[in-house]
């Protein structure tokens, strides 16, 4: 085979282009920190960390919804304790109205306070989140979950939807519960023996009712009522308390989920410094042997260069 000075040369500038090529993407991985600077570099790997940006992606999606979760949650506590101690003042002043030294003028100031404490009940009913939502009133957010009509009853117009919000894979946590649930009605024992449901707000004005016109069975009435309104609102902390436990329980172990996957995101994008500025040494030291073998080549003509 005839060897050229022209294909001598060419090979010489390949071989030094080529060098170059891989010190440049070296020096570029190095600046980066990353293994895999352009997907060309390494296609399979490239798609791997692609893989492992989205499923991660979808965590601190889910990490949000937990945090949207937790703060709803909290509001839901804060209002129910709240309404917990409302009730509580209204059972002292209902077995304090009970007690027989009181004259028909001290249960009466007795019901001013009575009625007070029902308005902050229903306000309570009617509370809103920072956007300002209507928090107890299922997917019709926009109204106010209950309103009174023209009677003076309280009316609950939201639904009883419960939304789902995704805080894992295949885990849902609800998010929301119907105000009906937690100002429920308050069931009655008929004289016939039969159970009958009354409206929360309305055994309230039926106690102040009774407080008013010294009616001591009414009243006697309102202190059992109170004791299955308390029973409720205790029922509907606890539930929103076992969903704050599995909050916290879901968080948890979505961080260590999200720990592991950026583990593995690393060991597969990240760059091993040590490792890189030793090859990029190799890499250095055989671009200025190509460099420097170039320059003598390139003062022989071919006869000298075959001779040597």
């Amino acid at each position: 085979m005839k060897i050229s000075t022209g294909l001598i040369y060419r090979r010489a500038v390949d071989q030094m282009g080529s060098a170059q090529g891989k010190l440049a993407q070296m020096q570029a991985q190095l600046s980066s920190g990353r293994a895999v600077v352009k997907a060309s570099d390494a296609p399979e790997q490239a798609t791997a960390i692609q893989r492992l940006k989205s499923v991660i992606a979808r965590q601190d999606g889910f990490e949000q919804n937990l945090q949207t979760t937790e703060n709803r949650l909290g509001l839901e506590e804060a209002v129910l304790s709240s309404a917990t101690t409302i009730l509580a003042r209204v059972k002292e002043l209902a077995i304090q109205a009970a007690n027989d030294s009181n004259s028909p003028i001290d249960r009466q100031i007795l019901a001013i306070e009575i009625d007070e404490l029902r308005g902050e009940l229903l306000a309570a009913g009617n509370s809103k989140d920072v956007n300002g939502n209507y928090i107890f009133a299922g997917s019709r957010v926009k109204k106010p979950a209950f309103y009174t009509d023209s009677r003076g009853d309280v009316v609950y117009q939201g639904d009883q939807t419960r939304n789902l919000v995704d805080v894992g894979e295949n885990r849902q946590i609800f998010i929301n519960r119907p105000g009906s649930d937690i100002f429920t009605q308050v069931p009655r024992t008929q004289q016939d023996g039969s159970v009958k449901g009354v409206g929360f707000f309305k055994a309230l004005d039926d106690l102040s009712m009774a407080m008013k016109t010294s009616n001591r069975v009414g009243i006697d009435q309102g202190v059992a009522d109170l004791d299955e309104m308390q029973k409720s609102m205790t029922l509907a902390i606890a539930k929103v308390g076992s969903g704050m436990t599995v909050v916290d329980s879901q968080k948890n172990m979505l961080e260590e989920v999200r720990l592991q996957l950026k583990t593995a995101l690393s060991n597969v994008e990240d760059i091993d410094y040590a490792e890189a500025v030793t090859d990029m040494k190799k890499k250095i030291v055989s671009l200025e042997a190509a460099q420097s073998s170039f320059a003598q080549i390139s003062n022989l003509n071919l006869f000298d260069y075959i001779s040597r």
